[in-house]
């Protein structure tokens, strides 16, 4: 009798909303078999929400090759495994790429790879850029400390838009960065999809000034355009 393989599933959750999340994504993590988080409590409350009673297992960024290798074995044991991000689509942004290269590597096409599309940061800020967005380029977060003078050339030298994601805690500095290199225009895509989701337009200055002059810190996850 031929082995049959497992599936993982690729599932796409809210990036704040909880209601943005597609019925078929409700119902693959009601039918597979563990559900692999970045954050299992992040993710419990979304399971809670819609009812959805299966085991969790973690995997993140600092997950090493033990737990790839449990996820592996679950894998030819025939378990379906859904893996979910805290927010948004795996892959994005997030170790899911690092998973799905290894099952690749492992079982090249005896696993079926499936995604369930859905919800995007990316997304949502090039919807409602108002700009030409046919061709543009993204490239993830900042690096921290080395290198974050290239990645800011690199934005302010772009023929096309740039599109990448920012921290509260490096959004100001890293503007400021971008200014000394570019007096591009921005659009700022603060808590998308949440309840204080707001979009603000504008030169470079003009952001810095708008939320250097907002009353407390500053808080929630950025998108930004460059153009």
């Amino acid at each position: 009798m031929k082995k049959e393989f497992g599936k993982l599933y690729i599932v796409a959750t809210p990036i704040g909303n909880l209601e943005d999340i597609t019925f078929r994504a409700v119902k693959t993590l009601k039918e597979v078999d563990f559900i692999l988080c970045e954050d299992t409590r992040v993710t419990k409350k979304l399971l809670d929400r819609y009812e959805i009673q299966k085991p969790t297992i973690s995997y993140h960024h600092h997950s090493g090759k033990i737990k790839v290798d449990k996820i592996l074995k679950l894998l030819k044991e025939g378990k379906n495994l859904g893996l979910v991000t805290d927010a948004g689509t795996p892959g994005v942004s997030d170790p899911g790429g690092e998973l799905i290269s290894a099952v690749l590597n492992e079982f090249d096409k005896k696993v079926v790879i499936i995604p369930i599309p859905g919800a995007s940061a990316l997304g949502a800020i090039v919807s409602v850029a108002g700009i030409n967005m046919q061709n543009f380029t993204f490239l993830g977060y900042p690096p921290h400390k080395k290198g974050r003078e290239t990645y800011f050339k690199k934005v302010a030298e772009s023929k096309i838009p740039i599109v990448y994601y920012e921290s509260p805690y490096r959004v100001i500095k890293n503007l400021e960065l971008l200014k000394k290199f570019s007096n591009k225009k921005v659009i700022v895509g603060r808590e998308l999809t949440k309840m204080f989701e707001e979009v603000v337009r504008g030169e470079i200055q003009e952001i810095l000034d708008y939320f250097e002059n907002k009353a407390g810190k500053i808080k929630g996850e950025f998108t930004i355009i460059v153009y």
